[in-house]
């Protein structure tokens, strides 16, 4: 099967606290819609969890505004553990989630209103585009950026999904190959290097970065483009020679405290694991067959970036798009390419989460 890439599924969020985290995402950033709520064993994620497998609660939420959903997770049989040091701009792994708003500076207006912590003012990124930086309850940084595609527009808060990601590399050059060589980032639109002002406030946000915008070019395919709409990836580079940009999780493992991974939804995962491997980006994680979270199936797979960012693959086999419903979606039986009707992926809906 040929290789087909929807978009981004998710980004996961390790924590300290799954359903204090839940209600604040669902409060502040309208992620309101409760795709699963699994406890169970990660047993296959052995190679980042210390070689034994430990117990863990994850909840998926979206925004019907669309964009990638938040993984929020949470280790019940052992205390998630925080970086040992402050985590700076350009350090190896994760640094910033993006998200989108309907209304840049009216999110701006709405975060610092309510008392979030927003760490730099309305400025305009490199491209001339409004965006600003918050934190979490737990010091995650989320960018709120101008929003590329929307599937509902009325919703409550002006905030949707995740639209992307900014990821710290030691040779932007050699990231892209994974980046626009498979993951179809081929765009590039901008690529600048100094100082910047919508970096102000942020963690050693006033070094000098190589800071390179990419996109796809050519619009996404699959079941659930529709909701995941056009993302985006921004590679930051350390170019101040005075420190050595750290790995995020160093002495941690996956699933402790921060961003513990990006997550696509693809079709075709053993065309995908070729052309991973061929490039030098093998399969470190696979779960091979079908994999059950209780309301949700199907295979996952993780490669690594060449600086140790976790990349996820989902290959949906089944979702529920309306669980009281009892409306169940086997994905093993469609098109890969073709695109959910609209008023099925409306539906998810009927999991929006009350209060």
């Amino acid at each position: 099967m040929e290789k087909v890439i929807s978009g981004i599924q998710q980004i996961g969020i390790g924590n300290p606290n799954v359903e204090e985290s839940t209600g604040w995402y669902k409060n502040y950033f309208g992620m309101d819609i409760k795709v699963f709520d699994d406890a169970a064993i990660a047993d296959l994620m052995l190679p980042y969890t210390g070689g034994q497998p430990h117990e863990r609660r994850a909840i998926l939420t979206l925004s019907m505004r669309g964009g990638g959903g938040f993984e929020i997770w949470q280790y019940t049989s052992r205390t998630p553990v925080a970086p040992d040091f402050g985590i700076q701009m350009g350090d190896l792994g994760i640094n910033c989630a993006k998200i989108k708003s309907i209304d840049v500076e009216e999110t701006y207006e709405q975060f610092n209103g309510a008392g979030l912590n927003v760490l730099t003012s309305l400025r305009k990124n490199p491209v001339g585009d409004l965006n600003f930086f918050v934190e979490d309850l737990n010091g995650n940084i989320f960018n709120v950026v101008k929003g590329l595609g929307w599937f509902k527009k009325n919703e409550p808060k002006t905030t949707g999904g995740v639209s992307g990601a900014i990821i710290g590399s030691t040779d932007i050059d050699k990231s892209r190959t994974l980046y626009s060589d498979i993951l179809g980032y081929d765009e590039v639109v901008y690529d600048e290097s100094g100082t910047f002002e919508d970096f102000e406030g942020l963690p050693a946000g006033d070094q000098k970065y190589r800071r390179v915008l990419l996109r796809h070019s050519k619009p996404r395919e699959g079941a659930f483009v529709k909701l995941f709409g056009p993302t985006e990836i921004e590679l930051v580079q350390c170019l101040d020679g005075r420190r050595k940009p750290k790995l995020i999780f160093e002495n941690r493992f996956w699933g402790d405290l921060g961003f513990i991974h990006l997550c696509f939804d693809v079709q075709g995962m053993d065309t995908l694991k070729e052309e991973c491997e061929a490039a030098g980006f093998k399969f470190t994680v696979d779960s091979a067959d079908s994999f059950d979270m209780g309301e949700a199936a199907g295979r996952f797979t993780y490669i690594e970036d060449p600086d140790g960012t976790l990349i996820e693959f989902v290959e949906t086999h089944k979702v529920p798009i309306a669980k009281k419903l009892g409306l169940f979606i086997d994905m093993t039986k469609r098109d890969p390419k073709k695109s959910l009707p609209t008023w099925m992926l409306r539906a998810f809906a009927v999991n929006r989460m009350k209060g």
